[in-house]
């Protein structure tokens, strides 16, 4: 988008939750309190100590017997390098909400600080490893078990473990400590759009810290790290279970309704064939996923995805068009961003967290653009599950919008290092996803460098799927068209642009719209804005209606692929959301935009 660290502590924090898929055990808020943001929403009030995020945080990549760490924990702001083993800390703080939301119980920024909290080992784990999870920490995290370093992570988007069970000791409470340092802009790390304050325009209140699930599980010596699953057009599933030493395995494959599809075994690091019988393919209009069960000599663990293939084929009229499944389908969707008022990057429930995804489908879309964020994996669990394609950007590295473009200098060699590393592990964290079906490694020029080479590098980490290599090329921050990726993709504002076949490319309309309404009682402390104002709710469907009809041009007649419209909510101050920034109203007649949606979609599949 344009710029317009095993002490004992107080008993209350020793509890953890044993889930056998159920839910979460209630926690002592021991202090806790949450704070008000400066927006609720309708699921702000349903979370506590005994309900932060209780589901299973990766489903695919499940296990029957975990723990959830997720609740009230000791906070500080790091004064001291040194982590403050055996000291109780003075704050309480609700994980894994980020210590700048109202959810947390802290609302403000620190640079630096530092976690704490004691859990239990179950008995029934004995013999066992013991595995630390963390869904994300933002920035650069260490951790400490009983006083043992056992983990650092740098990049605040992705997941990291640690086998922790030499830290253990004996039987009783164990302490957990974890130390972040988050500078956001002033740090070297991608960011995205956070910012450490908002600035009223298109730069929000970043998220430090602990912002996703804490959990830990038991797993045998040789066990499952990583599963991938990679679908192909003659029906086949090839599965790799990444794991840590030699076993054999076995594979099967199930239908929605339990009925075994396909068999296959193998051994560990070894990419397996599954031929699926009487194959169902995935799509927004009939997302059916199969389950699958893995056996990696004593460790099991289930998994899910669809099948499904994304590509570019030729239309009748010989243009390069965008095919899922080989049938031409025009990918429509909003900019979705992913914040919210009260937990700031973490949705305040996994319900709210569906919302967002099954608002969109109800308006008519059939696409998100995940804009310059990456989710926990339970938002791609709902994407897939509800049949949604997403487009996946890569959060943009730190840039400053008072400085021009053309004054604007390359990243440093440490934030281009970041870059790349923070890259891998997003496309290897999240090759399995179905519904992901492109790759956005730049927008609009913010942080871009060596474009075509990250383009074929991410295309030989993932052939299966389309790289986008810079959204709004035509705009803003952008170095020229390198050429390089598989789409070309204009950023035009209202719109929608109006790019024309050049290469080998599909052309797509990345970014387009921003119609803004104010909802007076639903918005943001500060000054509203957005690319056009309208002034009534009807005035708004109206506008909207007549940039689909240009859209559906050319959808029809100009070759264009897809289109991205800004955006699915408000986001602080700006106001041009689909939602109200408290998701408590839609903006627009909803009846009236599903039917122009609709018949976009319509228009740009039919050639």
């Amino acid at each position: 988008m344009r710029r317009r660290t095993v002490a004992l502590v107080t008993g209350v924090l020793t509890a953890g939750s044993m889930i056998m898929a159920g839910p979460a055990q209630a926690h002592d808020a021991g202090g806790w309190h949450p704070k008000p943001p400066p927006l609720a929403t309708p699921w702000t009030h349903e979370v506590g100590p005994d309900n932060a995020l209780p589901e299973y945080p990766r489903p695919q990549l499940a296990r029957d017997q975990w723990q959830n760490l997720n609740g009230v924990w000791q906070y500080a702001a790091a004064t001291s390098d040194q982590p403050p083993i055996g000291q109780d800390l003075a704050e309480r703080i609700l994980v894994p909400y980020p210590p700048e939301s109202g959810l947390s119980g802290i609302q403000r920024h620190d640079d630096a600080m530092y976690y704490r909290r004691t859990f239990t080992v179950p008995g029934s784990w004995h013999g066992e490893r013991v595995l630390l999870n963390f869904g994300a920490v933002d920035q650069v995290a260490t951790v400490w078990v009983n006083g043992k370093q056992v983990a650092t992570h740098a990049g605040g988007y992705a997941a990291f473990s640690a086998d922790i069970t030499d830290a253990l000791r004996g039987h009783g409470p164990q302490e957990l400590i974890v130390g972040a340092v988050d500078r956001n802009q002033n740090g070297d790390f991608p960011i995205g759009k956070q910012r450490t304050t908002g600035d009223g325009g298109i730069l929000y209140q970043g998220s430090s810290g602990i912002w996703q699930t804490v959990w830990l599980e038991p797993v045998p010596e040789t066990h499952v790290s990583t599963l991938d699953i990679t679908p192909a057009a003659d029906g086949t599933f090839t599965i790799t279970a990444r794991a840590t030493g030699d076993a054999p395995v076995e594979v099967v494959a199930r239908t929605p309704h339990g009925a075994t599809a396909g068999t296959a075994t193998g051994r560990t690091n070894t990419a397996l064939k599954v031929k699926i019988r009487d194959a169902h393919w995935w799509s927004p209009g009939d997302p059916y996923l199969y389950t699958f069960s893995v056996t990696a000599g004593q460790d099991k663990v289930t998994s899910y995805a669809g099948l499904r293939t994304i590509s570019l084929v030729r239309d009748d009229a010989g243009r390069p068009r965008m095919a899922l499944n080989g049938k031409i389908l025009f990918q429509y969707g909003p900019l979705d961003q992913g914040f919210w008022p009260d937990g700031l990057y973490t949705a305040p429930t996994d319900e709210a967290l569906r919302y967002d995804i099954a608002e969109t489908k109800a308006l008519g879309y059939n696409m998100i653009r995940k804009h310059t964020k990456v989710e926990p994996d339970r938002w791609y669990y709902w994407a897939d599950r509800l049949g949604m394609l997403v487009w996946q950007d890569m959060p943009a590295l730190p840039i400053d919008l008072a400085i021009p473009p053309e004054q604007t200098p390359e990243p440093n060699a440490a934030q281009q290092v970041n870059y790349r590393a923070g890259l891998d592990e997003l496309i290897a964290q999240h090759r399995s996803v179905t519904s992901i079906v492109s790759w956005v490694p730049f927008n609009e020029g913010w942080g871009e460098f060596a474009t075509a080479e990250i383009a074929d590098h991410v295309k030989s980490l993932d052939p299966t799927r389309l790289v986008n290599a810079d959204s709004g090329v035509n705009c803003c921050y952008s170095k020229p068209d390198s050429g390089a990726g598989d789409i070309y993709d204009d950023h035009t504002y209202v719109g929608p642009g109006t790019p024309a076949v050049r290469d080998d490319r599909a052309i797509v309309d990345g970014e387009y719209g921003g119609l803004g309404l104010v909802v007076d009682g639903h918005l943001w402390p500060g000054n509203p804005h957005a690319y056009e104002m309208e002034d009534t709710k009807a005035q708004l469907t109206t506008r909207y209606g007549e940039l689909s009809s240009k859209l559906e041009d050319l959808a029809a007649n100009g070759a264009l692929s897809a289109a991205v419209y800004t955006q699915t909510t408000d986001v602080e101050n700006e106001v041009n959301g689909l939602l109200t920034y408290d998701r408590k109203v839609v903006k627009f007649d909803a009846t009236a935009i599903r039917a122009d949606n609709l018949r976009v979609i319509a228009a740009g599949s039919a050639t």
